[in-house]
């Protein structure tokens, strides 16, 4: 155990900010500010004086405080300040290391991001070229061909077990298991097969024999499909942090945007790579998987029981189409 020094949550925010604010833009500045000045008005609600006191349920706590005020998305953007925060106070022996990890997001509900956040092909396409060609077979190629192959969310992902793979059929089961630790937004309405196909499960198949994958049985005898280095199934936070991190567009082409190392938010050792304006999270692959299954003539009920979203839902929130697209799937249709 780490021997924490006291360190007063004011002092601990003007810290960080004192250190953070020569290298980000001013208007993330300002936005960091802002997001930490939220956190100490509950940490001065709560009595607390001395970061050192933080915990994990402590963390779950402030978390249920915000959430009713604000947007879910919003909320995600303050608890990514929050937890860049906690690592850098880990570093200066002000809390636990690690203990930013225990500061979970809510997914996201349906519909939570604008439509026009999503993967698009030509990323999606790349990425996965890039996997295929040097990391067949990663925990990182697995997660990205899965997510873009079946459109699943954080939930779905983390409750598949090693069993529920099927060779025979190259399917996936997606099954609501509460009383063993993992659940589906829509609970058992949410159970189903998912169909892969030979090529996509072949890549699952290479994950599971890859030597670099650690070997997991958790407490209720499950074997998970994705699992951490530390030996545990993931959190929903670590499977969005493994998305954002195996598509960072840098690991495959030059900079999109222009930027320098020196002057990129996203990278460097104090870098967070959500900064980038070509991030995307699973729920944006999402979207990106439902728009690709809709432009390639798959038909919306089909899309709707495959990646389990109403119809209503679907077209309002995650149909990124563009009318052009939209007509020529009409026309392709037309007697």
């Amino acid at each position: 155990m780490t021997d924490l020094q006291p360190l007063s949550p004011e002092e601990g925010v003007d810290r960080f900010l004192d250190y953070r604010e020569p290298s980000i833009r001013e208007t993330s500045f300002q936005n960091a500010k802002h997001r930490l000045s939220v956190f100490l008005e509950w940490c001065d609600e709560r009595g607390i004086e001395n970061l050192n006191e933080l915990d994990g349920r402590m963390l779950n706590d402030f978390v249920r405080w915000r959430q009713p005020d604000i947007a879910a998305i919003t909320l995600q953007k303050q608890l990514s300040s929050v937890r860049q925060a906690l690592r850098w106070w880990a570093d200066i022996e002000a809390v636990e290391e690690g203990l930013s990890e225990k500061l979970h997001a809510p997914e996201l509900p349906d519909g939570a991001q604008s439509k026009d956040v999503f993967l698009d092909p030509e990323h999606a396409e790349m990425a996965l070229e890039y996997y295929d060609r040097h990391h067949y077979g990663s925990r990182d190629h697995a997660l990205i061909a899965l997510l873009w192959r079946t459109g699943m969310r954080r939930s779905g992902v983390r409750s598949i077990d090693v069993d529920d793979l099927d060779e025979n059929d190259h399917a996936v089961r997606v099954e609501h298991r509460p009383e063993t630790g993992t659940t589906l937004k829509n609970g058992d309405d949410g159970n189903r097969w998912v169909y892969l196909g030979p090529e996509w499960f072949s890549i699952l198949s290479a994950y599971l024999t890859n030597p670099d994958r650690t070997h997991v049985v958790d407490e209720f005898g499950r074997e998970p499909l994705f699992t951490t280095d530390a030996g545990s199934r993931p959190v929903g936070n670590s499977i969005y942090k493994w998305t954002v991190r195996a598509l960072f567009p840098c690991n495959f082409q030059e900079c999109p945007h222009d930027r320098s190392p020196s002057s990129c938010e996203a990278i460097g050792a104090d870098g967070t790579l959500s900064e980038c304006p070509s991030a995307r999270s699973p729920h944006a692959v999402r979207r990106g998987s439902i728009t690709q299954h809709l432009n390639q003539d798959t038909t919306p009920e089909v899309v709707s029981e495959r990646m389990d979203v109403s119809l209503n839902v679907l077209y309002e929130h995650y149909d990124a189409r563009t009318e052009r697209e939209k007509m020529a799937v009409r026309r392709d249709n037309l007697p």
